[in-house]
């Protein structure tokens, strides 16, 4: 069974504006990203089959946003969410990603690790691949959604991407086999 995956992230918040790493926190967006959302709809609306969207409000709205008429079913997965970062939900991102690294096993202060998370995700994932077998889905969602894509569909050791630079852009494209 497999199932084909655009990732999107959710649009930019007003978090985003203000430097503030959301984590579990529900944020909103900023009116770019409203914008943004809406654009997404235009890009994607005809080649999706399916929305799978984080239940976080930023990630909810991102996908409400870009698919407002009910032709596309939208359906909420609390699995896609960001990784909790405890304590450190809504405290500002440069302090809380300095030594990121430090949590790749470790859970922040009340939260959990991003292996945690990448694995929580995974589920999601793998439910995915069962589920929508042939079918094209797109998934909205955070940074740990993106992670344990890459880790799950494209085998990238998670040493490797709490490493690296997230990177956005338009989409990122996968193949989820189970």
């Amino acid at each position: 069974m497999a199932a084909e995956v655009v990732f999107e992230t959710h649009s930019w918040s007003e978090d985003n504006d203000s430097g503030v790493a959301s984590g579990w926190r529900p944020g909103r967006l900023s009116p770019r990203g409203r914008d943004l959302a809406i654009e997404l709809g235009r890009r994607r609306r005809g080649g999706v089959d399916v929305v799978l969207s984080s239940d976080l409000r930023r990630a909810a709205e991102t996908a409400e946003l870009a698919f407002p008429d009910g032709t596309v079913p939208i359906l909420y997965d609390w699995r896609l969410r960001e990784c909790d970062y405890g304590d450190g939900n809504g405290m500002p991102a440069a302090q809380l990603h300095e030594h990121r690294e430090r949590h790749l096993d470790e859970p922040y202060l009340n939260g959990e690790s991003w292996r945690q998370a990448v694995r929580r995700v995974s589920g999601a994932l793998r439910d995915i691949a069962e589920r929508w077998d042939g079918q094209r889905v797109l998934i909205i969602g955070h940074v740990a959604t993106r992670w344990a894509l890459d880790h799950l569909a494209g085998g990238v050791p998670l040493e490797e991407l709490i490493i690296a630079d997230f990177g956005w852009r338009e989409g990122w494209e996968y193949r989820l086999t189970v």
